[in-house]
């Protein structure tokens, strides 16, 4: 699942890359990117790529988070679920730990990180298999992949913003609110 989850992220921010461009390198205006001259200072675009990258892993961590969160509700569900069968709480039974399986007495569900811990009389406990184990790492990788793509997507446009106030807004655009200087 992660792996599928992975793939998806690195193919949406390849064609969000790749989108800029169509066939043989001509832009949609009908400009090739060689005919283009480049400014000193870095195009609004400079920071357009790690954009992407942040919005990417922004949103599998919020996938990512939302897909452990849903398992750990439906292991609540399911220890809630009384009746016939129901003791031990059917998310603490396991073979890794048959010998505290018996002595279960409740559990404690935890967000941050996510997890559900089946808890014995003693004190004692084990943490249940409900959550994925690649939930909660992959959820940190992805939302510092997402912090540190847009830190770096700031500093890529720095420079064009920087040389906009030295001059006084002289490279904005036409179509700009307070007008081309």
């Amino acid at each position: 699942m992660f792996a599928v989850l992975t793939l998806l992220l690195v193919a949406g921010a390849t064609a969000a890359v790749l989108a800029r461009t169509t066939r043989n390198g001509v832009r949609r205006d009908g400009t090739s990117p060689a005919a283009v001259p480049r400014p000193a200072a870095a195009s609004p675009a400079a920071g357009a790529p790690f954009r992407v990258l942040a919005g990417c892993a922004a949103a599998g961590a919020v996938l990512l988070y939302a897909w452990g969160a849903l398992c750990v509700i439906l292991a609540v569900v399911e220890a809630e679920d009384g009746g016939t069968g129901s003791a031990p709480l059917r998310p603490c039974r396991t073979d890794a730990h048959p010998e505290l399986s018996g002595r279960i007495v409740g559990y404690s569900v935890s967000w941050l990180p996510l997890g559900f811990r089946c808890e014995t009389a003693d004190g004692d406990g084990y943490t249940s298999d409900d959550v994925p184990g690649y939930v909660n790492p992959g959820t940190a990788v992805l939302a510092l992949t997402a912090a540190a793509s847009a830190v770096a997507a700031g500093y890529a446009t720095e420079p064009r913003a920087r040389a906009a106030v030295r001059s006084g807004g002289a490279d904005r655009p036409s179509g700009h609110p307070r007008g081309p200087v």
